[in-house]
């Protein structure tokens, strides 16, 4: 949500037209004086300070009508960090400049100000030095899909700085999506790819960038030692698959799913669904299990899943026949499985897993516990 605060009579007149440009997401905060009864603003009586210091408690985003300096001495003792500040826009009373005055990066200021500055026709101001520079702004990297930054926030920094001073950055990406390159168009000169972490340790980058899934990928100590600047992004790249008997807890779900990733050193970071039979979409435990990862449950039919394992759904499998699963290896049917006695599936974790990723083979095989059974896929990106 955005407070759109004005303290003026041409301040107001500018925030009425941005708040309805906003909709919704907007909140229309007014003096009193300049209000009129008609319309669905909130008023306020000066001083302006705790409107200010409220709004900036309770909103993400804040579009402040008033002198840069103002704002600044308005919100000075409430300054934390930028990861934790909200976005804050200051915009002159003749609505000529919108400034991105705090949280360009991290809070969304800079988009913000863009936004602002193309409804009220104002020249957009933003100072942040990935922006003026052409750069990657390394603490947005990935964001718009959901990456996760793995690294202590002094070495972001550091490296931040690296990469804008114009110090040579390698790349390294082993999973997630690769069109963020094209959509950032960050400038080129400084930053080069490497094909893998050894190449990258070994080379004269001050930075180190790796994109992966992964906790221990292979030259990852050699990296460690090389004394370069390293920071490490998890994409959304991982889909687990799931099949459990009716009622197995959250609890037992989730440890039969950290336990085979630390066997298999993948990052639960990197986690982008859960996928499981259609017959298990209202299950409590696997519900849980999303919410607690932060990601959507996807379900498959019957046919969808016996159809990983062959055409014949009604059996395994025969080895001569050449109709196949398309994207996928064919899975070995066991006759004997608990799926196919209870509900008439072969097996849910590995074929969701696949239908979920669009890979061709597993990462992770099934492994079980008493109740429940897991498999992993790294997602295919088109």
């Amino acid at each position: 949500m955005i407070a759109v605060i004005a303290i003026s009579r041409k301040g107001s007149n500018l925030a009425r037209r941005l708040s309805a440009s906003l909709g919704d997401d907007a909140t229309l905060i007014l003096d009193r004086r300049f209000s009129d009864a008609s319309e669905s603003a909130s008023v306020f009586d000066l001083p302006v300070r705790p409107v200010v210091e409220q709004a900036f408690d309770e909103y993400q985003h804040l579009v402040l009508f008033m002198p840069v300096g103002a704002a600044v001495r308005l919100l000075a003792s409430r300054l934390k960090n930028k990861r934790h500040d909200p976005a804050v826009v200051c915009v002159d009373d003749a609505g000529r400049y919108a400034v991105s005055l705090l949280s360009g990066h991290a809070g969304g200021a800079d988009d913000l100000t863009r936004r602002v500055a193309s409804i009220l026709g104002s020249e957009a101001v933003i100072t942040s030095a990935s922006h003026v520079t052409g750069t990657l702004a390394l603490d947005l990297l990935g964001q718009e899909f959901g990456w996760r930054l793995d690294a202590p926030s002094i070495m972001v920094t550091r490296a931040s700085a690296k990469v804008i001073n114009g110090e040579p950055t390698g790349i390294f990406q082993a999973a997630g999506e690769t069109q963020w390159w094209t959509q950032n168009r960050p400038r080129l000169d400084n930053i080069q790819v490497f094909q893998s972490l050894e190449a990258l340790a070994r080379s004269s980058c001050t930075a180190a960038l790796a994109i992966t899934d992964e906790t221990n990928p292979d030259g990852l100590p050699a990296l460690k030692s090389s004394g370069k600047d390293f920071i490490v992004y998890r994409p959304r790249s991982l889909v687990v698959g799931m099949g459990c008997r009716k009622g197995v807890p959250v609890e037992e779900l989730d440890q039969l799913l950290v336990d085979t990733f630390q066997r298999h050193s993948l990052a639960l970071e990197s986690i982008g669904c859960i996928a499981t039979a259609e017959i298990k979409r209202d299950e409590p435990g696997i519900q849980q299990l999303a919410e607690k990862y932060g990601v959507v449950v996807m379900c498959y039919g019957i046919e969808e899943l016996n159809r990983v394992f062959g055409e014949d759904h009604g059996g395994p499998p025969d080895p001569s026949s050449s109709q196949r699963w398309p994207t996928a290896t064919v899975l070995t049917a066991d006759p004997a499985s608990a799926p196919r006695r209870l509900v008439g599936v072969w097996g849910v974790s590995e074929p969701a897993a696949l239908l979920a990723s669009s890979a061709k083979g597993l990462l992770v095989s099934k492994e079980k516990s008493s109740r429940a059974t897991v498999a992993v896929a790294r997602k295919v990106y088109e």
